[in-house]
């Protein structure tokens, strides 16, 4: 192999490398459980499997035409598969909320920006890194900025004998700047706790802080869990 040759490959990896890695920076920086070596790692494989295959003739040549003729596409395929596996998993449940969503989809964007270095599609590759990190940072400044409905799941337990009618349950909701969605029952310990167990809703930021608040005065209320949901 040619040194022109080593040289344009070793720039396809260390291209890989930074690209990933400035992603995965982002990604650290917001404590997410893939950072920066983890998108970095995926960068350099999915540009070094392209290398790969873009340069065939290289490692086979004594081959003949017809056995180096393949088609890159099915080296970027397997590559982008290869990759829902380990996107997959980054996500999980904490609590009721799902998490990891949006780092599994820059996993696979990563992996979609080490095949384009790897075919040597430079300036694609460094425009889709630039619009990636634009997307993470600058679109989360813009995201919580938007009006938008936050949901949560609320459980109350109350003592059977101090049990809130579901009709001043509402309007304590209500009055708290948040709506019932879906609300269910539950009664446990032999009779002596009554659960409110609910989806609810809210436009206001700050509701289900305040809602928290309200609860903790209630003397009726014997516990209660609020989880917020979302990525």
């Amino acid at each position: 192999m040619a040194d022109q040759a080593y040289i344009a490959i070793t720039l396809h990896l260390v291209a890989a490398l930074i690209a990933g890695g400035l992603i995965g920076m982002e990604r650290g920086y917001k404590g997410r459980p893939a950072g920066f070596r983890t998108h970095a790692l995926v960068c350099l494989a999915s540009s070094c499997l392209m290398t790969l295959t873009m340069d065939m003739s290289q490692w086979l040549p004594y081959a003949g035409a017809e056995v180096v003729r393949t088609d890159p596409t099915r080296m970027a395929q397997g590559i982008m598969t290869g990759i829902g596996f380990l996107g997959a998993g980054v996500i999980f449940n904490e609590g009721l909320s799902v998490r990891g969503l949006t780092t599994a989809a820059s996993i696979w964007v990563t992996a979609a920006i080490g095949i384009l270095v790897g075919v040597g599609l430079y300036w694609v590759a460094a425009a889709t890194t630039v619009l990636t990190i634009g997307t993470l940072s600058v679109f989360r400044w813009v995201e919580a900025r938007l009006p938008a409905r936050l949901h949560a799941y609320f459980t109350l337990r109350f003592n059977r004998e101090q049990l809130m009618t579901e009709e001043a349950l509402l309007a304590f909701m209500r009055d708290n700047h948040c709506l019932v969605n879906r609300i269910g029952y539950r009664m446990s310990d032999n009779g002596e706790f009554f659960d409110y167990r609910m989806m609810i809703q809210t436009l206001s930021p700050g509701a289900f802080s305040h809602l928290a608040k309200a609860a903790q005065k209630l003397d009726s209320i014997q516990s209660f869990k609020l989880h917020p949901t979302g990525d």
